[in-house]
């Protein structure tokens, strides 16, 4: 037993939506197919939210499941902190939407925009606040409806992102598990490779910019690439090996699901075997901040108490960044 006050997540649920999207049903939309989606980023269907409903509906769903799962009152919540790149409104934040429809009405909340490495982001902001001791139940969540900004007659965007989300409880352990360590970065150079042009204070809408197709995400895929498959690999080497950690002692990767190229190199660099990677992309593709807390549902009842994990993420921005944490409550 230890005196720290570590953060450990107590508690996690998800939510997708139930419309499933195909390779083969995007091939009518786009010159696209199969082998050429399933062979460059290993994603062969995703999740879109249908009707008029945003990320704030998705993310209630998930925190209202992992509510209900941990027994947790929403009244006893003390913060909610929701990663997101597409809020339902520029302001207020979603977090704020989420609180009043699930009743969270001693929680102060808000949003937390990281792109892809949301979740990470606001995953080691809120165990701050659990660590010092201030709160005791913290909610984090990624989500994100990345079908709203896609532009379908791009065939190297389109295929790749999802809509869907979860949540995690961060609650104070004492024993040795919860958020160990983590190192989290970020380098504007990458505004240029991987942005949305329109919609901000510095390209307002206007008729113009919507017919000029500015409000869809713009990608410059190599360049991406390429900055992922390292930074990411690196990170998440340099978190395993300062906390005297080898392959052998990782049970699990948790690695954001954006290409299975990026999440196998980010394996091979800390010396893990397939079966120790955490892997859904192939069924949601990438949810950007939705991704990692996804993954945590999905492989929730293979994770035993006291797993080494190794979460890891990268992101427009650039951002990216690592958590070394041991699973359990």
């Amino acid at each position: 037993m230890s005196n720290k006050i570590r953060a450990a997540v107590t508690g996690v649920h998800g939510y997708v939506p139930s419309y499933v999207v195909t390779n083969e049903e995007l091939s009518h939309m786009v010159d696209t197919n199969d082998e050429w989606i399933t062979s460059r980023t290993g994603i062969k269907e995703r999740r879109y939210l249908k009707g008029h409903k945003g990320a704030s509906y998705m993310a209630a769903e998930a925190v209202k499941g992992l509510l209900e799962k941990t027994g947790t009152a929403p009244e006893d919540v003390d913060l909610l902190i929701v990663g997101t790149i597409t809020p339902d409104n520029t302001f207020p934040s979603s977090a704020n939407i989420v609180s009043d429809m699930l009743g969270l009405k001693n929680a102060w909340s808000y949003d937390l925009n990281a792109a892809c490495s949301g979740f990470i982001y606001a995953l080691v902001t809120g165990s701050q606040f659990i660590e010092t001791g201030r709160y005791k139940k913290v909610v984090v969540v990624g989500v994100d409806k990345m079908s709203s900004i896609i532009n379908y007659a791009d065939r190297t965007t389109c295929v790749i992102f999802g809509d869907g989300g979860g949540a995690v409880l961060l609650e104070p352990s004492t024993s040795e598990n919860g958020i160990i360590d983590f190192e989290l970065k970020s380098d504007g150079i990458g505004c240029k490779y991987l942005h949305k042009v329109a919609g901000g204070s510095l390209n307002p809408s206007t008729i113009r910019n919507i017919y000029g197709q500015d409000h869809y995400v713009y990608q410059e895929g190599q360049a991406v690439f390429k900055f992922a498959v390292v930074n990411m690999a690196e990170i998440s080497y340099e978190v395993m090996t300062r906390n005297g950690l080898s392959g052998d002692d990782i049970q699990w990767l948790a690695a954001h699901q954006a290409n299975k190229r990026i999440i196998d190199a980010t394996a091979n660099r800390l010396g893990l075997p397939p079966e120790k990677v955490m892997m859904n992309i192939e069924k949601y593709g990438n949810t950007t901040a939705g991704t990692i807390p996804l993954l945590l549902w999905d492989y929730e009842n293979e994770l035993k108490d006291g797993d080494n994990v190794i979460i890891s993420a990268f992101g427009g921005g650039f951002t990216w960044g690592s958590i070394y944490m041991k699973w359990g409550k």
